[in-house]
């Protein structure tokens, strides 16, 4: 089975053709970072309007690039939930017309189920049940996924998100938008034990996260160094930052294995390219027995290729819409 599968949830316009939900036949993306950078972070309407200009390109490149014309699509997969809203219309109507235009199905994807999804592209062995760690802009989970489109969510952000709080710590410390990558390679050569930050918990929630007093902290530190005249080694900083926020993950994480008896560890989402998470989660894995799997660098942001990935299993569940599909922006991935 073909996909045709189309995102637009943020800043990147993206289209891709999967087959079968395992093997990427294309995969395109436009992205919007460099305009983005200059107001430090994503404009909602700004996105909205480059989406418009060039998901009909995206579309087309990625047709091309999997040597098939719309005549070789079985269906049309698109993110529809969750993301900034204007952003996701566009794609949403887009394929709904494009699927209505082909009477093609259409099948509505949430962008955290395709971040999972993004592993079954390049691991053929990983079946469900397993635990995952989905860590992004706007999302820190727990998930434990029983099967293809059954989640259960045991753990979750209560206030700033792991990803969120990465890049606005690195707009603190004066770093480009996106700041997460730009904290990353600062850490590589700093000391993470130069600083000691706090480990917030959620009280009586022993697998939920609290990442809004990590930040602020940070924050704290370098306004203080500021009034005080001082300077502040901002790869030292960056170091301990990034340890301190793999180790919560990583703790909780654990936790909710140890719980759940899940032998199979998963990494999703934009955070899981940081090479800090990468290496503490292998390291917690090996000690424990786990198996770890984690998508490529390429699969790590927003891309089509994912949506295409868990399109297919949504498709087979009988999850599919109409012409009344519309756009959401928060949804549950349950």
């Amino acid at each position: 089975m073909n996909i045709l599968a189309l995102e637009s949830s943020c800043d990147e316009t993206a289209a891709a053709v999967v087959r079968d939900g395992r093997e990427l036949l294309s995969n395109r993306i436009a992205s919007q970072a460099d305009e983005h950078r200059l107001y430090g972070g994503v404009v909602p309407e700004i996105a909205s309007r480059r989406h418009t200009e060039a998901i009909s390109l995206v579309t087309r490149e990625a047709l091309e690039q999997a040597g098939m014309t719309l005549a070789d699509i079985d269906a049309v997969a698109v993110t529809y939930a969750p993301g900034l809203i204007g952003a996701l219309l566009v794609g949403v109507n887009f394929a709904k017309g494009l699927a209505q235009a082909a009477n093609l199905p259409l099948i509505p994807v949430h962008h955290l189920r395709s971040h999972i999804a993004a592993n079954y592209l390049v691991y053929p062995d990983l079946k469900p049940p397993f635990l995952c760690l989905v860590v992004s802009g706007g999302h820190s989970h727990i998930v434990r996924v029983e099967d293809y489109t059954r989640f259960t969510v045991l753990g979750r952000t209560r206030d700033d998100a792991a990803g969120e709080c990465f890049d606005k710590a690195a707009r603190a410390m004066g770093m480009p938008y996106p700041g997460g990558v730009h904290l990353d390679k600062a850490a590589q050569s700093g000391d993470p034990h130069a600083f000691s930050l706090p480990h917030p918990h959620v009280e009586g929630s022993p697998y939920d996260f609290s990442f809004s007093g990590l930040k602020t902290a940070v924050i704290n530190l370098l306004h203080r160094a500021e009034q005080r005249g001082e300077t502040v080694n901002i790869n030292d900083l960056s170091a301990s930052f990034q340890h301190t926020v793999c180790e919560i993950l990583c703790a909780n994480t654990m936790k909710a294995a140890e719980q759940t008896g899940d032998t199979t560890l998963v990494l999703a989402g934009g955070v899981s390219a940081n090479s800090g998470l990468r290496a503490a989660m292998e390291q917690a894995c090996a000690a424990r027995g786990m198996k770890l799997y984690v998508p490529p660098l390429s699969l790590c942001g927003d891309n089509a290729a994912m949506v295409g990935a868990q399109g297919y299993y949504e498709f087979l569940a009988g999850n599919t819409a109409g012409p009344d599909l519309n756009a959401c922006a928060t949804l549950p991935i349950e």
